[in-house]
């Protein structure tokens, strides 16, 4: 399957900002009517490996994965399968109280994982709280990524030993990071890229329509990638946007192109395509990874009040491991030793996660009140007083 989008090839940006076309290796051919009408269920897009675990042919993009050994290949899936696994590990501890909260990456394991390896050492990459399987490819330890979450640090690693950001709260800023950032680079001549993340929601926010302006004007090095995972919390994408997501690349003068979200071998090969078009100093690209978010938003969510299980069960025969695992098995490239030793590791992992994350200190519950002011102030100080009567009130209670 091919995409119908500018990221067919590599189009300039003076091919790109023609209205109403795109740029392709096949030609320049009019695309918005036709795609605008198209159903959301049955997009078009970038597919290297069917639901069924079929490899399929991409003449644009197989190049970009025509090295990738079993040994690769297996990699990627105990990627996904550790990832996953940290994952409901997280969910559980939250459940359990050990965590405040918690936004779950379910089903979108293929997506960051594959944009994860596609990544260099020196590419910096911008997440937004969601991105623990592309923290995984940049080596942080799963654990480092709960203390935020359980309210004992404000993130936990250094973003320069990983060129991995911290992770971002605020809803699409981190994308005018990247988009700064990328235009530094640029400017010191580095060959690096950059690839900031998003969701579908944060496509709508100004700071991204910002990002977008700012790095096709000074043709920065950064891709933005984002995870249509179909749901802004409760609201669905298409009420969100007339027209596919990669699409509105084309208003700015790059490229867009919608990827299998769920095809890891796609998302690699995309993913690899545009960091390498940006290093190349062709400027930013727009790629939609098209997901879904299997579990809910984060765990103070409650999808079945606004989806239906008809429509998760429907993505569930899409599920990126299980479409990987049919491949390696179809092909001889894993054994049932390798899935066996995968699982005993897998649970290792949830394990080391659960006892570190119970032996994490609690922080001074008055931190919150010495960095607000250099020199103190009389207000922050009378609401330390009175955080520190509340405090005390409990262990009247404990005593009595």
């Amino acid at each position: 399957m091919s995409v119908d989008s500018s990221a067919a090839g590599s189009p300039r940006r003076s091919a790109a900002g023609k209205a109403g076309t795109t740029g392709s290796k096949t030609g320049t051919k009019r695309t918005t009517s036709r795609t605008t009408t198209k159903k959301s269920t049955d997009p078009e897009l970038v597919q290297l490996l069917t639901p069924e675990g079929k490899r399929v042919k991409n003449a644009e993009y197989d190049a970009y994965v025509a090295g990738i050994t079993p040994d690769d290949l297996r990699g990627l899936y105990r990627d996904m399968v550790l990832t996953r696994r940290f994952d409901a590990e997280a969910t559980a501890l939250q459940r359990q109280g050990e965590l405040g909260l918690w936004a779950s990456l379910l089903g979108q394991e293929a997506a960051q994982i594959g944009s994860g390896r596609a990544t260099r050492e020196d590419d910096y990459v911008f997440p937004t709280y969601r991105e623990h399987g592309v923290a995984w490819c940049r080596g942080v330890d799963p654990t480092n990524l709960l203390g935020m979450f359980r309210g004992v640090n404000h993130g936990g690693w250094d973003p320069n030993s990983n060129n991995f950001h911290l992770y971002t709260i605020v809803i699409g800023s981190q994308t005018l990071h990247a988009t700064g950032y990328a235009m530094g680079i640029a400017k010191d001549g580095a060959d690096s890229a950059v690839i900031a993340y998003f969701g579908d929601g944060a496509s709508s926010q100004g700071d991204v329509a910002e990002s977008f302006t700012f790095s096709a004007v000074y043709n920065a090095p950064v891709v933005f990638f984002c995870q249509n995972n179909q749901w802004a919390i409760s609201e669905p994408t298409e009420k969100q946007t007339r027209v596919p997501l990669y699409q509105r690349a084309q208003g700015y003068g790059f490229p867009g192109v919608r990827v299998d979200g769920n095809d890891v071998l796609a998302c690699l090969a995309v993913t690899k395509w545009a960091l390498e078009r940006a290093r190349s100093g062709e400027g930013p690209t727009l790629v939609e990874a098209y997901t879904y978010r299997m579990g809910a938003h984060t765990t103070s969510d409650d999808p079945s009040r606004y989806r239906g299980d008809e429509e998760r069960l429907a993505w569930e025969a899409k599920d990126p491991i299980l479409r990987l695992r049919r491949y390696l098995e179809t092909s001889n490239h894993a054994d049932e030793g390798f899935f066996a030793e995968l699982e005993a590791e897998s649970e290792a992992l949830g394990r080391r996660v659960r006892e570190v994350v119970r032996a994490m200190p609690d922080p001074d519950n008055f931190a919150i009140f010495e960095n607000v002011y250099a020199d103190g102030h009389a207000l922050v100080d009378e609401e330390r007083a009175q955080f520190a009567a509340y405090q005390a009130s409990f262990a009247d209670v404990e005593g009595a």
